[in-house]
C-alpha cells in the first residue's frame, strides 16, 4: 500500500508538486551523486513506487524536479530607465541574483549527469527553458521607439552575447557576479558591438 493513500491521500497536482519539491530539496542539499528514491520517497512522505509511476529513471525526476524550480521562479523584470545600456544593466543584475539558484543545477551537471546520459548544458538548457520568450528582443525594441541607435536587426550571437558570457563566469565561479563584471560585459563588449552593427547598416 502506498503511503499516500491515507485519510487524507494527495492527489493528481498537489502529489506531483509535493514530490517535486521534495525531489528539488533532495538535490539542493545532497547534489546528484546522492540522489535517491529513496531520499525523495522520506522526504515526501510517500513509497518508491509513488515515484516510479511518474518518473521510471532518476534522471527523468531530476530533470522535472529542476523543471518545476526554474518555471516557478518570477522572470526577470524588465525595467525602463530610459537607455537601452541602463535597461541592460538592470537586467543582467537581476539574472546575476538568480543565478545563485542555479548551483544545484550545476551541481548535477558536475556531479555526474553528464556521464550518465551524455547530455550537456546547453541541451539542458534548451529542454527546460522556454526559449520564445527573449527579453533582449524586448530591450532593443524599447531603444529603437526612443530613437537610440541601435540596428533594426543583429545576429542572434550577439543579443544573447551578455548572458552567455554571465552563464560562464559564473559556472567557472559558482557564485553571484559582481557589478564590475556585469558592467564591463555591457560597456566593453556588447554596446560597442551594437554601435558597430548599426554603423554597418547606417553604411548600406
Amino acid at each position: 500500500m502506498d503511503l499516500d493513500e491515507s485519510p487524507r491521500r494527495r492527489r493528481g497536482d498537489e502529489l506531483e508538486a509535493a514530490l517535486l519539491d521534495a525531489a528539488w530539496a533532495e538535490l539542493e542539499e545532497n547534489g546528484y551523486a546522492a540522489f535517491t528514491y529513496d531520499g525523495v520517497a522520506q522526504r515526501a512522505e510517500t513509497s518508491r513506487p509513488v515515484l516510479y509511476r511518474r518518473w521510471p529513471t532518476r534522471d527523468e525526476l531530476v530533470l522535472a524536479a529542476i523543471s518545476r524550480h526554474l518555471k516557478a521562479r518570477p522572470r526577470v523584470e524588465l525595467a525602463d530607465t530610459g537607455s537601452l545600456r541602463g535597461d541592460l544593466l538592470s537586467m543582467l543584475k537581476g539574472a546575476s541574483v538568480r543565478f545563485g539558484d542555479m548551483i544545484s543545477l550545476v551541481s548535477v551537471l558536475f556531479g555526474g549527469y553528464y556521464s550518465s546520459t551524455g547530455e550537456t548544458i546547453g541541451q539542458i538548457r534548451a529542454r527546460l527553458i522556454d526559449s520564445r520568450w527573449s527579453a533582449m528582443d524586448v530591450l532593443l525594441d524599447r531603444a529603437r521607439a526612443r530613437g537610440e541607435r541601435v540596428p533594426k536587426e543583429l545576429p542572434e550571437r550577439v543579443k544573447t552575447l551578455p548572458f552567455d558570457l554571465l552563464r560562464h563566469e559564473f559556472i567557472m565561479s559558482l557564485s553571484q557576479l559582481g557589478d564590475e563584471f556585469i558592467v564591463s560585459v555591457v560597456d566593453e563588449v556588447f554596446m560597442p558591438l551594437v554601435d558597430d552593427y548599426a554603423r554597418r547598416e547606417e553604411a548600406t
